[in-house]
C-alpha cells in the first residue's frame, strides 16, 4: 500500500511540473486513458484473431470561493475514452488493427460548455516475417476528430470562428517499408516512401464574416480554414511524398503499471503547394513533422485506475501561433486522469 501511494503521488507530481512549464497545457482537463493496442489477457481464437476493447469514463467537479490566485466558481467536467482492437496471425503473417477514440467536454460558471479533447485515430499495419526480429509492412493511418473546433477570441475581438471539425482536417498515410522488432515490447518501422495526405473537405472557407471580407477599421482578408492545414481551400486535399518512421513501446514497467509510446516522424521531400497563391513550393525536409503519444496507467483495482498522457505535435504546415496567429508551433497537451474503466 505504502509503495501504492508513492506511485500515485509520484504521478501527480509529474503531472504538476509539466503543467507549470507550459501556459497551452494548463488549461485542459482530466481524462482517462486507453488500452493498448494488444493487450495480451486476450486470447486468439482458433481463426486466429485477438479482439477487444477498453471503456475509460471521468467525471470531475470544482469550486472555488474567494481563491487569490484566480479559479472557476464552478465547472464540471466528462471525459470518455475507448480502444477498440483486432490483430490476426497466421504464420509468419500479421495484421494489427487499433481504433481510438475520444471526446472531453468542460462546462464552466464562466464561459459555459466547450470540449476539451476530441479525437478518431485509426492505426492498421500488416505485414510477413522475415526472421524473428525483421518483417516486411504496409501501414495505414487515418487521424481527425469528430465535431466542431472553434477559436473564441477570433480576431482578439472575443467571438467566436470555427477552426476545425470532421475531415477539417483529416490526416491520412499510406506507407510499406520494414520493421524491426528486436523485444515483444518495441518496435520501429522504417518506410523511404510514403504518401500522406491532409484532406479539409468539410466546409474549407469556414469565415466568420460574409465571403471573409473584415469590416473596417480592421478590415482585410480572412485565412480560409483549410489555408490554417495547408491545404488550398479550392482543392481540399494536400499530398505529400517523403519517408516515414514509427516508433512503438509497451511495457508494463511495474506491477499494474504500464507503460505506453508512439513516435511518428514524416518528413515531405517531394515539395507541396502554397495554400493561398497554389504556387510551388520546393521541398523541405529537414521540416520534420512530431506526432508522439505517451500514457502511463497505473490499475488500483478491477475498475478503477489512474492515468496521466502526454501528446506532442509539430507540424510545419499549420500556422496558427505565434503574436499574429500564423506561425507554426509546437502543441502540447497534457491529461491527468482518475476514472471508472471496462474491458470487453
Amino acid at each position: 500500500m505504502k509503495k501504492t501511494m508513492t506511485l500515485f503521488c509520484g504521478f501527480f507530481l509529474l503531472a504538476g511540473s509539466l503543467l507549470a512549464q507550459d501556459a497551452t497545457v494548463s488549461g485542459l482537463k482530466k481524462s482517462a486513458e486507453r488500452a493498448t493496442y494488444d493487450d495480451t489477457t486476450y486470447k486468439y481464437n482458433a481463426k486466429g484473431w485477438r479482439k477487444g476493447g477498453l471503456f475509460n469514463l471521468n467525471l470531475a467537479q470544482g469550486s472555488a470561493r474567494n481563491w487569490a490566485a484566480g479559479a472557476e466558481r464552478s465547472s464540471i467536467s466528462v471525459a470518455g475514452y475507448s480502444t477498440l482492437f483486432a490483430n490476426k496471425k497466421k504464420g509468419k503473417f500479421f495484421w494489427d488493427n487499433t481504433l481510438d477514440l475520444g471526446y472531453a467536454v468542460q462546462r464552466t460558471s464562466s464561459v459555459g460548455t466547450r470540449k476539451t479533447d476530441d479525437k478518431i485515430d485509426f492505426y492498421s499495419k500488416a505485414g510477413q516475417k522475415i526472421n524473428d526480429k525483421w518483417a516486411l509492412v504496409g501501414v495505414y493511418n487515418l487521424r481527425t476528430q469528430m465535431t466542431d473546433g472553434y477559436d473564441y477570441n477570433y480576431l482578439s475581438k472575443g467571438i467566436r470562428r470555427r477552426i476545425s471539425g470532421l475531415f477539417a482536417p483529416a490526416y491520412m498515410l499510406i506507407s510499406p517499408g520494414i520493421e524491426w522488432k528486436p523485444t515483444s515490447y518495441f518496435s520501429v518501422m522504417l518506410s523511404p516512401i510514403s504518401a500522406r495526405w491532409v484532406i479539409v473537405s468539410n466546409d474549407p472557407y469556414s469565415y466568420y464574416y460574409e465571403n471573409g471580407q473584415i469590416p473596417l477599421p480592421d478590415g482585410g482578408q480572412e485565412t480560409p480554414l483549410a489555408a490554417l492545414y495547408g491545404v488550398n481551400p479550392n482543392r481540399k486535399v494536400a499530398m505529400e511524398a517523403g519517408a516515414y518512421l514509427s516508433a512503438n513501446f509497451f511495457k508494463e514497467v511495474l506491477k499494474n503499471v504500464s507503460y505506453k509510446s508512439r513516435l511518428d516522424l514524416f518528413s515531405n521531400y517531394a515539395g507541396k503547394r502554397d495554400p493561398i497563391t497554389d504556387a510551388k513550393i520546393g521541398a523541405q525536409p529537414k521540416n520534420i513533422d512530431v506526432f508522439w503519444t505517451n500514457s502511463i496507467a497505473m490499475k488500483v483495482n478491477k475498475f478503477l485506475s489512474v492515468t496521466y498522457n502526454f501528446d506532442l505535435i509539430y507540424d510545419d504546415d499549420v500556422k496558427q501561433f505565434g503574436p499574429n496567429g500564423n506561425s507554426p508551433g509546437t502543441q502540447v497537451r497534457s491529461l491527468l486522469g482518475v476514472g471508472l474503466s471496462a474491458k470487453f
